[in-house]
């Protein structure tokens, strides 16, 4: 039974090409063994069923008895600053295994600002680093920003979010989006580990962003703002794809569930535009709406800037 499903969902992705090369060649067995196993003469082993699976990126949920059951996958701990490499590397595998076109769209409920747009060689980004490791990591010594120096992933951070900007993008904001980077800027400024220029660059920058982001609201065909003031926000992520999509539950700061279950990927589509239908877009609404709501985002930057 599971066979047979597993090898259907094989064929639907491979069109024209021949089943059994196609096993043979990610098996790496014998055309005549790979012909055993789709004839169903012979078994898959486990292995070699979860191989296929995820060489395909084909959802295992389908196969559980239990619609209640899913399978998913957990992103590595990141624990200590070194490990944000393989933290990185991961997303940008997340994007290479995805079906990248036109037809994929980004949902991202956005309770921080989205962290893409902080992978940059900017005073910004190396605070945001500074942060998420003050936090996550409980043996971490608080030390001051200063001698705070995270090694170099630019690489990596430079192209996920050359990735993530090329894509159809819906992002759902509200007024606390920026308010957790000002609260982080405030607490560490007040504890004496910020000091007072640093603090001052990063608020320039973090202005700079915003400018950034509704430039590209006025602008960018791909990229879609909506202002939610009803639901709480979450910092969910979902790549939808009519033949594949990918749910990615934050755990913690840096850490995700991932979930490629074709119900739940439904089930979460119609979340996003259920809530979408329940916000204002800043592309449509008119200057007067969007200004408003950028100008709340710069008054409080301001407001911590004459604060320091």
């Amino acid at each position: 039974m599971y066979e047979n499903l597993l090898l259907r969902e094989i064929r639907k992705k491979i069109g024209e090409k021949s089943l059994n090369d196609e096993v043979a060649n990610i098996l790496n067995i014998s055309y005549d063994a790979a012909h055993r196993r789709t004839s169903l003469k012979a078994k898959f082993s486990f292995k070699e069923a979860v191989e296929l699976a995820k060489y395909y990126q084909i959802s295992l949920d389908q196969f559980l008895t239990s619609e209640h059951q899913i399978l998913v996958q957990k992103t590595s701990a990141v624990i200590q600053t070194e490990d944000l490499q393989s933290f990185f590397a991961n997303n940008l595998s997340i994007f290479e295994n995805l079906p990248l076109s036109d037809e994929m769209t980004i949902y991202y409920s956005a309770k921080d600002i989205p962290f893409f747009y902080t992978l940059s060689g900017t005073l910004l980004s190396r605070f945001k680093i500074y942060v998420w490791m003050n936090l996550l990591n409980a043996k971490q010594v608080f030390r001051p920003f200063l001698h705070f120096s995270p090694p170099y992933f630019e690489t990596d951070t430079k192209e996920l979010k050359k990735k993530y900007e090329a894509q159809n993008v819906v992002e759902l904001w509200n007024d606390m989006t920026v308010s957790s980077i000002l609260q982080q800027i405030s607490f560490y400024y007040d504890t004496g580990l910020l000091q007072k220029n640093e603090a001052k660059i990063i608020l320039d920058e973090l202005k700079e962003l915003i400018e950034y982001i509704e430039q590209k609201t006025e602008s960018h065909p791909k990229f879609h703002l909506y202002e939610n003031e009803l639901m709480q926000l979450s910092n969910d992520i979902f790549f939808h794809h009519p033949q594949q999509s990918l749910f990615a539950l934050p755990t913690n700061m840096f850490g995700y569930v991932l979930m490629n279950d074709p119900k739940t990927c439904h089930e979460t589509l119609n979340y996003f535009e259920h809530q979408i239908k329940n916000s204002k877009s800043l592309n449509t609404s008119g200057n007067r709406d969007r200004k408003i709501f950028f100008n709340k985002m710069y008054r409080q930057i301001e407001n911590l800037n004459q604060n320091l």
